[in-house]
């Protein structure tokens, strides 16, 4: 509410359970709004792992690790938007675990040696089966990821769209890890497994999945994003 004192020409902050303010109207007083935690399940243990990871950073990685680690990012431009950047050597190692974390696979504490990311061949995404809540790509089995037991293909679901949709930028979820070859590559197609969906999708609504590739030291690749309609 709107007030007028003799005491206080302008009022700014929370004192108690009052939080002083001041709009076009002038002077206001409101009850102080005590804030909650929107974060859900999932992005609380998307919190909890990146904590973790940033202490793995400063507790668990000796510094001649750390300094390893920093080299490669030095070392190795990115490119975001049409603009090259540097990631710092915590910034890299916590870009090349999360996924890990997410996939359930131990943290890589060794810095990659090759600089650069992983390459990708561009995943095709063919069908979002509604029933089955299953989604089928193509991808290219002779990528250095599907051919050493310690690669990865990452796939990243994105909450249901319009079918009118072109284009998703995020947030996506962790749908499941594609192993590479054990002792032999992957075969093209791949089904997920449809316990594994993160949001349920209806016929005719637009899935998008993403994908990152990562090899064996650990590198990763950019992201491949792919929609497609979901069908019967």
């Amino acid at each position: 509410m709107r007030y007028q004192s003799q005491m206080i020409a302008a009022g700014s902050g929370s004192v108690g359970g009052c939080t002083y303010s001041r709009n076009r109207s002038g002077q206001y007083i409101r009850r102080r709004a005590m804030p909650v935690n929107p974060g859900s399940a999932f992005s609380q243990i998307m919190t909890g792992a990146l904590a973790s990871l940033v202490t793995a950073w400063t507790s668990t990685l000796a510094q001649s690790e750390r300094d390893l680690w920093d080299t490669w990012a030095f070392n190795t431009q990115q490119t975001k938007f049409g603009q090259t950047y540097f990631m710092t050597g915590q910034n890299a190692f916590i870009a090349m675990n999360s996924p890990r974390v997410q996939a359930g696979l131990a943290i890589l504490t060794v810095a990659p040696a090759v600089y650069s990311g992983a390459s990708l061949s561009p995943p095709v995404v063919t069908i979002a089966d509604e029933s089955a809540q299953t989604f089928t790509f193509t991808f290219n089995n002779a990528d250095a990821w599907a051919n050493s037991a310690s690669g990865s293909l990452f796939i990243f679901a994105s909450r249901p769209q319009n079918a009118s949709r072109q284009f998703f930028k995020g947030p996506y979820r962790f749908v499941e890890r594609l192993a590479g070859a054990t002792p032999t590559p992957p075969t093209s197609p791949h089904v997920t497994t449809g316990i594994n969906t993160p949001f349920p999708f209806a016929l005719g609504q637009k899935m998008f999945l993403q994908f990152r590739a990562q090899d064996a030291d650990g590198r990763i690749s950019t992201p491949y994003r792919d929609g497609i309609v979901a069908v019967a």
